[in-house]
């Protein structure tokens, strides 16, 4: 860190002594006082004012999923630019803790995606040496007032890097026109949290209309979208504002699971809405008011017990896919059962489900849901409320909307032709017009074909079958293939600039047995939720090849993904 510039009050040679070496001699992070100017050695860039978060209320950050592909594509532009390529490139920010702390987000998701660093390995340079004496601020919440719980720089790159191991975010694939169409309010307001399994999105209305400038939905709005994407399961969790009967007479499966907005769910609610995702027949959907606070703290709960997410990790998960979610005491809420659900999630991962179901008493829930499984309601009964949700009553979830409804008129302040003015009479519709903003519709969302597949070291017992162990990142040379113990392989970096070309990802499929034979190396692979294995496939290993880490499957085995912002196709779709 450094007063000063390359032009003038501080030399180049003080801003590269005191900037953090992301990798060495080419790529750097700065906090600068004052702009500096590129030289012929050197090149300074920043994204201040280029990734600005939208808050609602003291939230700053993380910055979201389009920011992040945003960033690391412009990054690795830069990187292999030939007109760059005898230039150190400086990324600098401000002294502004918020900035400071999203940029600093952004240079260490890059070093998790382009150059496969562990969230530690991206985290070191960032507060090593000089850098120590000036901390990150913390994230937090979207509400007001002080904030009771920190999520640290280091939370929200181990929740990325998290939800990359289990192949939620596949970099090389993903659809951002998708992403940014569908988060908007006038577009469903929605976000995929869990590829292909759980959507969190903006609770629906009796009809679709503008009113004080937010558009508001109807459940019919969304069924061409929710077919497309296999959702079969709706859950609401806040009071009735439609009739659940227009969704179930659609064909979909409809939940009751309310608790009162701005508080936290009962274990006897958290335990239902486990026990519903787990036995949809497809992607469940999950909407409150504004679908972040009770949504993203159920969902929350999903990927803790499932994907072993440590709270901190879930919730920065949570919040990079949908800013602004899990509010308040749904933090600490998460933080607590934190045990609990790791326990529910190494119980269910047993050979013995029906014990597990009896035990827990989600049998019962399970029956009663037979008994009409379009419709299943339960209320919350706990002590736990923070506000009561009356009738006409502004709640939590109402003023969120109302701030997403601002933001939006603010970008449309500049009427387009596809905006619509507030207050009109609207059709809604989910479907994308690629006529409109985006250069080409939206495609299907699943992708198919052999991508690589990344090692998870499995051990087996045969009291309960498969159970997989990540191990820490080891230290072991790019141009050798990882051990069990490895979480991924490391990339391989290109001779003349050192940097990744592009990024390889784990797309939810796993090692969970090696077999060797004089055919061949077969390998078995298992889905990422722990689940049985899905498919075998025979490679065929030269040794030029076993030097790089790479092969070649020999039947052609269609390997799934889980992402679900992606741009090619699939028909795989098992759960």
């Amino acid at each position: 860190m450094i007063d000063g510039n390359a032009g003038g009050g501080g030399s180049e040679t003080d801003i590269i002594g005191s900037a953090s070496e992301i990798f060495k001699d080419r790529l750097y992070f700065a906090t600068l006082r004052i702009k500096p100017k590129s030289t012929a050695n050197t090149h300074y860039f920043s994204i201040d004012d280029e990734f600005v978060y939208e808050n609602f209320y003291a939230d700053f950050g993380p910055l979201n999923l389009a920011v992040v592909h945003r960033y690391c594509t412009k990054l690795n532009k830069k990187l292999n630019n030939s007109t760059l390529a005898h230039k150190r490139i400086i990324h600098y920010t401000t002294f502004d803790p918020k900035k400071r702390a999203n940029a600093a987000f952004l240079i260490a998701a890059y070093s998790i995606i382009y150059l496969k660093r562990t969230p530690e390995e991206a985290y070191k340079p960032l507060v090593s040496g000089i850098n120590a004496a000036h901390p990150f601020l913390p994230f937090r919440d979207a509400s007001l007032g002080s904030s009771s719980y920190n999520l640290t720089l280091l939370d929200t790159l181990q929740g990325l890097y998290k939800a990359m191991l289990h192949g939620f975010f596949d970099f090389e694939n993903f659809d951002l026109d998708e992403y940014e169409h569908y988060e908007k309010v006038e577009n469903g307001d929605l976000n995929w949290i869990v590829p292909r399994k759980l959507l969190a999105f903006s609770g629906p209305h009796a009809k679709s209309k503008i009113e004080n400038g937010y558009p508001l939905h109807a459940p019919e709005a969304y069924f061409t979208y929710f077919r497309k994407r296999n959702v079969s399961t709706i859950v609401r969790l806040n009071k009735k504002i439609y009739e659940a009967k227009r969704f179930t007479d659609a064909g979909f499966d409809h939940y009751e699971l309310f608790f009162n907005d701005g508080s936290t769910p009962s274990d006897a609610i958290t335990l239902k809405f486990l026990s519903i995702v787990e036995q949809a027949k497809g992607a469940v959907a999950v909407h409150c008011k504004a679908g972040l606070g009770r949504t993203g703290t159920l969902i929350g709960g999903y990927l803790m017990k499932h994907y072993k997410f440590t709270a901190a990790e879930v919730i920065a998960w949570l919040r990079i896919c949908r800013p602004g979610s899990v509010i308040g005491p749904q933090q600490n809420f998460l933080e607590d059962k934190q045990a609990w659900l790791w326990s529910l999630g190494d119980t269910y991962r047993i050979k013995d489900r029906p014990r597990y179901m009896s035990y827990f008493g989600t049998n019962s829930i399970m029956d009663t849901i037979g008994q009409n499984p379009l419709h299943y309601s339960i209320g919350d009964n706990n002590n736990n409320n923070n506000e009561e949700e009356n009738e006409g009553e502004i709640t939590q979830g109402d003023r969120l909307n109302e701030i997403k409804a601002r933001r939006m008129q603010h970008h449309h302040s500049t009427p387009s032709p596809h905006w619509i003015a507030p207050n009109a009479n609207v059709t809604s519709s989910l479907t994308f017009n690629p006529s409109a903003a985006y250069k080409r519709a939206h495609t299907p969302l699943a992708a198919t074909g052999s991508t690589p597949v990344h090692h998870i070291s499995s051990t087996m017992n045969s009291s309960i079958g498969m159970r997989r162990s990540y191990g820490p990142m080891s230290n072991t040379s790019s141009d050798v293939i990882s051990n069990s113990n490895t979480r991924k392989p490391r990339s391989y970096l290109s001779s003349a600039t050192s940097i990744v070309k592009s990024p390889m990802y784990p797309s939810g499929r796993y090692i969970s047995s090696i077999t060797n034979n004089n055919i061949g190396t077969t390998l078995t692979i298992s889905d990422s939720d722990n689940r049985d294995p899905i498919s075998s496939a025979i490679l065929k290993v030269s040794s030029s090849q076993q030097n790089r880490g790479k092969s070649q499957m020999t039947n052609n085995t269609p390997l799934p993904t889980h992402s679900y912002y992606t741009r090619s196709k699939s028909s795989y779709s098992k759960y």
